[in-house]
């Protein structure tokens, strides 16, 4: 396995992660406990917490590409596809806190 091709996977991982991480924890980015008053964490909050981790996990991938070599400008239609990605990959997430009965 080449080490692009070991970058790519941890890149895919780490968006699926990240993806699902607002709907499995309580706390902001997994880490800052809410203040009483901002918890339990609504809709709203979780989805601000994706889009922060939307651009985290972009910044990695810049990071990753600059490493590599030459980073390649992109256009907006990278920057949509990409996100309706991290959404998608954010739905398993999204089913188990809002759409799965817990007892």
């Amino acid at each position: 396995m080449s080490s692009s091709s070991g970058a790519i996977w941890f890149l895919i991982l780490l968006a699926v992660l990240a993806a699902n991480l607002p709907f499995f924890t309580e706390r902001l980015l997994a880490v800052l406990p809410l203040p009483g008053a901002l918890a339990p964490k609504n809709l709203a909050l979780r989805l601000l917490e994706l889009v922060l981790l939307y651009f985290l996990v972009g910044g990695v991938g810049l990071w990753l590409e600059q490493r590599a070599g030459r980073i390649t400008s992109q256009g907006w239609e990278f920057y949509a596809v990409t996100a309706a990605l991290f959404l998608t990959l954010a739905f398993p997430g999204f089913v188990w806190r809002y759409l799965r009965r817990h007892p």
